[in-house]
């Protein structure tokens, strides 16, 4: 884009200057992938800072997160994707048995008006722990959002992976809020236990909502309020109770 290419076809612009010069015509687009190895981490991070800047910029000159001023969702999670050759830097078995992957972090915003946009990705080996360096992609999410005009509101959104002490502690650290599922221990077994009978709210669904587990369709659910201090991974240090 800054070479002026408009299209998949003008990727020619990153070849190797003479081979026009040696070849009559363009050859496999392996030059595109010698330039992209070619990368360091450092060159990641200076492709993340540019990446942040223009957000903010496009943010402030168009309408690209309406309603941001108010609230914004930051959702973070981890995906894997598959790779092939056995001599792909970082490629390794991980969460699927046999299959050779990456597992990348990957953060949105949005806003209830708005569809989401990419706030930071950063990419990882296959077998990564899916919280390893969650804390400061965070953080960082969570500052690119208020660079991209997110005064308002800002709530964390993420899955159990995602649920110990430094995701958190980040979050109020930004003074951010926080949507974290977490999963069923010995401690969150008790304290869901000692909830009241008369504490639980009956909510429905307008369209029926598929069990994760069993896959049976759920039309009501009932819901309820607790405190609960999220500990680190390692057993470590607790933080505060966050709020219900």
């Amino acid at each position: 884009m800054a070479s002026g290419a408009d299209s998949i076809d003008d990727l020619a612009m990153l070849r190797h200057g003479a081979m026009p010069a040696v070849f009559g015509g363009i050859r496999a687009p392996s030059t595109l992938g010698t330039f992209l190895r070619a990368f360091t981490h450092e060159h990641a991070l200076q492709l993340d800072a540019v990446h942040r800047r223009f957000l903010a910029e496009l943010a402030t000159h168009t309408p690209l997160l309406p309603g941001a001023g108010e609230v914004a969702f930051v959702d973070v999670d981890s995906t894997h994707k598959r790779v092939y050759d056995r001599a792909k830097q970082g490629g390794e078995y991980g969460r699927f048995k046999g299959v050779r992957t990456l597992h990348p972090l990957l953060a949105t915003v949005c806003t209830p008006q708005s569809r989401p946009v990419i706030a930071g990705a950063r990419l990882r080996r296959g077998k990564a722990a899916a919280s390893r360096g969650a804390p400061k992609f965070v953080s960082e999410a969570l500052a690119t959002a208020r660079e991209a005009n997110c005064t308002g509101t800002r709530i964390l959104r993420a899955d159990s992976q995602f649920y110990n002490a430094g995701v958190i502690a980040a979050c109020r650290r930004a003074g951010a809020h926080f949507s974290v599922t977490t999963g069923m221990n010995p401690s969150i077994k008790r304290a869901v236990l000692n909830i009241p009978h008369d504490a639980w709210l009956q909510i429905s669904y307008a369209t029926a909502v598929p069990d994760p587990d069993t896959g049976e369709l759920i039309f009501d659910t009932e819901v309820a309020e607790i405190s609960n201090t999220p500990r680190s991974p390692a057993g470590g240090k607790q933080i505060g109770s966050p709020p219900g």
